[in-house]
């Protein structure tokens, strides 16, 4: 039973004896501000944690005791790892990876490169993970084959997107309005992710004008029978592109499936191909400022 935040040190590793052999739950009443927490999110440290891995256990985080609580892991810390761990009953987020200290110092360099990958999240109050970044210093992540269910809020919310490969998750049961929201893409890819049933909108992507993005075989469905948009690309600034291919999308006769927007930007360009999009009532809707590119095909070229 923990009653005090865990510290995350630098030039650590926390690893348990197997995922199910090793479990940390937060005591009756405790309501921590976090279960774990980087070392530089406690000590209001301006500058980013060392690297630091969790791995290979079990956090209980007691919502139903702990009304007050916060996350279960915040993570502040560069060249980072959170794999093989499950995480139940946040009353905030499971995992939230911010720039921010426990104060709201922001961070004055960069927090890159991590991993979060092969974790089960379920029924956090707020989000499965949430990346918190008001600057830009959360960048060049990777977000892999993670389970995500049940979320109050949504299943997969980031602030800053750029440059993270978020891959092979699935999300599902999400009660919150998203499945996954991820705002600032550049040079990012949302690729071969599995979302099943969610609030409003399934995918939301929201493109930077520099470098490009990539939208590939995602699997998105509702089968409870509700509406809503299935995925959404917005433009942020300047000439937003993304690659938007071989998705497949299918409801229950309502919403709508693929929805590209110019936002904020003075366009946006999608590449548009091979998506298969069934049993909704509008197929594609694209916006004022949106350029359909059709691709280059170049048969007997590299």
């Amino acid at each position: 039973m923990v009653t005090e935040t865990i510290p995350l040190l630098g030039n650590r590793s926390y690893q348990g004896r197997s995922r199910t052999g090793t479990v940390i739950q937060q005591a009756d009443g405790a309501n921590l501000p976090a279960i774990f927490a980087s070392d530089s999110y406690l000590n209001n440290s301006p500058t980013t944690g060392l690297a630091v891995s969790l791995r290979t256990m079990t956090i209980k985080a007691n919502k139903e005791t702990n009304p007050e609580a916060g996350d279960a892991i915040v993570m502040r810390s560069w060249q980072s790892f959170i794999e093989d761990v499950q995480i139940s009953d946040a009353n905030r987020h499971a995992i939230r990876l911010t720039n921010l200290s426990a104060n709201g110092t922001e961070l004055t360099n960069t927090q890159v490169n991590g991993r979060i990958a092969e974790n089960q999240i379920n029924r956090s109050g707020g989000s499965g993970l949430f990346v918190e970044d008001t600057g830009n210093s959360v960048t060049d992540w990777s977000l892999e084959d993670n389970y995500i269910a049940g979320t109050g809020g949504d299943g997969i919310e980031m602030d800053n997107a750029a440059g993270w490969m978020i891959n092979g998750n699935h999300i599902y049961s999400v009660d919150g309005d998203h499945a996954l929201y991820a705002n600032r893409l550049y040079g990012s890819s949302i690729n071969d992710n599995y979302i099943e049933d969610f609030g409003t909108i399934g995918v939301v992507a929201r493109v930077q004008g520099g470098a490009a993005s990539t939208i590939i075989g995602n699997r998105i469905f509702q089968n409870a029978g509700q509406g809503g948009t299935f995925l959404q690309v917005l433009g942020n600034y300047g000439n937003a592109k993304a690659a938007v291919n071989s998705n497949t999308i299918r409801g229950r006769g309502l919403g709508i499936g693929l929805d590209y927007q110019r936002g904020s930007a003075d366009s946006l360009e999608v590449t548009s191909n091979g998506n298969l999009v069934s049993e909704v009532e509008v197929d594609r809707q694209v916006g004022e400022g949106v350029i359909l590119n059709p691709g280059v095909l170049r048969l007997g070229q590299p």
